[in-house]
């Protein structure tokens, strides 16, 4: 089969593999062929030649070579062979690649972090199910937030999601980023404050300071602690996605004397989820034509994550589609 495969930092080569076998599955397990893929920022670190850590996505153990297919887990496919009991052949899937080896024909994957395809929307639209279905869960675990002021650091396709999400359970919203996003701004239902996060936070009155802060950029750790800078005394800082230092430096003194809650975890309960994202778009199809701002083919993968590292004004979600 067809597939991508790292061969230096941020330099794909086009390789072919034999095929992953429908007998090799083993019990939960869905062979599915990739109808489309999306980047997701936890993408970017194995592909710019990072070291995968403890806690990572997939199977990959601590300092292992990115896999072929690798780095993408965000996934749409149709089920060539199934173990698992909630899906048969020719059923179209979207959900989690787990072994982050979505960038080939074939992957194999947990039925568990799948559902079926409610055949709505096209695949490189089906595939925002996925990271929609992360921020639902995050946002869920931040209780009641109607009514409540809420910043999103990091106005990227994760903390837009997060924007919209909130704002659609009548938070006050927030996006604060470097990348001018004013665009983005009015369809995602957020006021866009186009700074860095510490020039933002110097600059916020004590009356201005929100009661939930998230944090949404990731891949450095300075962010975290504006974040809790930022914060209302007796607020809630959400660390979301995979971090990629195994220990982050925490202004413990601020934590303690504010009174805060700091929470971070990955997506649970997938299925649940995933099928709350699908009712989510449903309701909301209007962000999806915002949201996925380049369409690449698979065989131009490489231009896809170049285009993914690099953010800019009017770029959003990088999906690619098979052919």
């Amino acid at each position: 089969m067809w597939a991508a495969q790292l061969v230096a930092p941020s330099t794909f080569a086009h390789v072919s593999v034999p095929a992953p076998l429908a007998a090799a599955l083993a019990p939960g397990e869905v062979l599915l062929r990739v109808r489309a893929g999306a980047i997701c920022g936890s993408d970017m670190p194995l592909f710019k030649g990072a070291i995968q850590r403890q806690g990572g996505l997939g199977n990959h153990p601590d300092g292992a070579p990115p896999g072929v297919g690798c780095p993408m887990h965000e996934v749409v496919g149709e089920v060539v062979a199934s173990r698992h009991p909630g899906f048969a052949p020719g059923v179209t899937a979207v959900g989690w690649a787990l072994g982050q080896d979505a960038i080939a024909e074939l992957c194999v994957t947990e039925g568990d972090s799948l559902v079926p395809d409610d055949g709505r929307l096209t695949p490189p639209e089906a595939v925002v199910v996925q990271p929609l279905a992360c921020v639902i869960y995050a946002v869920e675990r931040m209780g009641d937030v109607a009514g409540r002021r809420v910043a999103v650091l990091g106005q990227g396709p994760i903390g837009v999601l997060f924007s919209h999400v909130l704002a659609a359970r009548g938070a006050r919203v927030v996006g604060v980023d470097r990348v001018d996003r004013s665009a983005a701004a009015p369809g995602f239902g957020f006021d866009f404050v186009h700074a860095s996060c510490d020039r933002w936070v110097e600059s916020l009155a004590p009356a201005d300071r929100p009661d939930v802060v998230v944090e949404s950029i990731g891949h450095q750790v300075g962010t975290l602690a504006c974040a809790i800078e930022a914060a209302a005394p007796g607020g809630l800082v959400y660390y979301f996605g995979v971090p990629d230092d195994m220990v982050y430096p925490v202004p413990m003194h601020t934590l303690f004397r504010k009174d805060l809650t700091l929470r971070a975890g990955t997506t649970k309960d997938r299925p649940r989820v995933l099928r709350a994202a699908q009712d989510y778009l449903r309701e909301h199809p209007a962000i999806l034509d915002a949201y996925v701002t380049h369409r690449v083919p698979m065989s131009r993968v490489q231009e896809a994550y170049d285009l993914a590292a690099a953010p800019r004004a009017g770029q959003l979600k990088v999906v690619v589609e098979a052919a």
